[in-house]
Order: C-alpha cells, then sequence, then structure tokens
C-alpha cells in the first residue's frame, strides 16, 4: 500500500488518515498519530512542490511587509502562510499556485493590510471571491487548494470584520452559525465517520453569501 505521505490523491489520504482515528475510537494517542501523520504528509508535500512553496513565501513576505506596525498584522499573515504551506498537498498535480489562488490569498489577509476594516473592505472582498472563482473556472485551475483557500478566506476574513466591527448582536451570531460552526459540524463527523464528508456547494445564492453581502453593505454604510 502507497505509504499516505505519497499520495497524490489528497482525499484519499485524507480518509485513510481518518480511518485511522476512527479505528483508533478517537482515543487521544489515535489523535496524536493523526497529527503527527497529517504533518508528515503536509511537509513531505510542501517539499515536493518547490515552485509553489516559493510563491507563498514571496506573496506572504510582501503581505508582512504592508502589514507591519498593524494589528493583526504579522501574525495574521505568519498564520496564512502557515495554513497554506500545510495544505499544498491539496494542489495534487499542479506545482505552482494559480491566479485565482494567489487573489483568494489575498482576500484572506486583508485583516492585517492598510484599508483591510475600510467601508469598501466587504466590497472588496466580495469583488475578489468573485473574481478568483471566475478565473478558476475560465482557466480550469480550480484545485482542492483553491477550495480549502476559499473556505478559509471566508471563514477568517468575514469572522474577523463581523466580530471586530459588527455592532449587531444578531449579525455577529449569525455570522458564526454560517463560518464558524459548519466547520466544527464538518470536522466532527469526519472524525466519527472516518472520512470527508461531501461538502454541497450550490451554484445558486447561499445563505453564507447572502449575509456577506449584508455584512458588507453595512460596513459600508455605517457612520
Amino acid at each position: 500500500m502507497q505509504p499516505v505521505a505519497e499520495m497524490t490523491d489528497s482525499r484519499a489520504a485524507t480518509n485513510a488518515l481518518l480511518s485511522e482515528v476512527r479505528e483508533g475510537r478517537l482515543t487521544p494517542a489515535a489523535l496524536a498519530r493523526f497529527l503527527g501523520q497529517a504533518v508528515h504528509r503536509s511537509v513531505f508535500q510542501a517539499a515536493r512542490r518547490p515552485r509553489a512553496l516559493a510563491e507563498l513565501t514571496v506573496l506572504h513576505g510582501a503581505l508582512y511587509a504592508l502589514a507591519a506596525g498593524r494589528r493583526p498584522g504579522g501574525r495574521w499573515v505568519a498564520s496564512s502562510w502557515a495554513l497554506s504551506v500545510l495544505h499544498l498537498g491539496l494542489l495534487e498535480d499542479r506545482g505552482r499556485l494559480a491566479v485565482a489562488d494567489v487573489l483568494t490569498l489575498l482576500r484572506a489577509g486583508l485583516p492585517a493590510l492598510p484599508g483591510g476594516a475600510g467601508r469598501a473592505s466587504g466590497v472588496l472582498a466580495i469583488g475578489l471571491d468573485l473574481a478568483d472563482g471566475r478565473l478558476a473556472r475560465r482557466r480550469a485551475t480550480a484545485s482542492p487548494f483553491g477550495d480549502y483557500a476559499d473556505t478559509f478566506a471566508d471563514a477568517a476574513y468575514w469572522m474577523w470584520l463581523t466580530l471586530r466591527h459588527e455592532p449587531s448582536r444578531t449579525v455577529r451570531m449569525a455570522a458564526v452559525a454560517a463560518w464558524a460552526l459548519p466547520v466544527v459540524t464538518v470536522t466532527g463527523f469526519a472524525l466519527r465517520r472516518g472520512a470527508m464528508p461531501e461538502r454541497p456547494r450550490p451554484v445558486l445564492l447561499r445563505p453564507a453569501a447572502a449575509l456577506q453581502a449584508v455584512i458588507a453593505f453595512r460596513h459600508l454604510t455605517r457612520r
């Protein structure tokens, strides 16, 4: 059997690791083995993609320079870089980032950048979201990495903007329900089932997308 670290199919690799956790009955030892093997695979896969790793590092280096002296600033950018590197295996048969991936990561980094909390920042985030999806489809560069980065960017940016700048408790609770709760639910389901569930992505308007528009409009028009 092919070692998990060398599997090019990221979903199959994840399912293999989750299956071991389930067989270990979710004990601390089983979870520790899962984390260790997952990190080993991530490092192995990143090393196999030196160009993508270099592109990620240059991009986040530029973001880090722009974020200097700001909050959350450098720590936000460093976290984005680390998470991206650990998921480079999701590029699968590609060895470099696509333009759509770069736009997605820029969206994730908005909180650390000058103007990231400006009135038009929500509109900018929506624009970047629409642009990266269209580019990925037009250039046929969609990948599990792009899907992961898109989910991460949505959760990171909109949760930050809402919890930091939204005065309405109802809207803040809606943001948690839209972006944090699904992550926790899917993670728990995957651990118990021993496999990643299919995550539906409706073509038409999603509730989270509608909430983005509401938050962006409120932020844009707030006095």
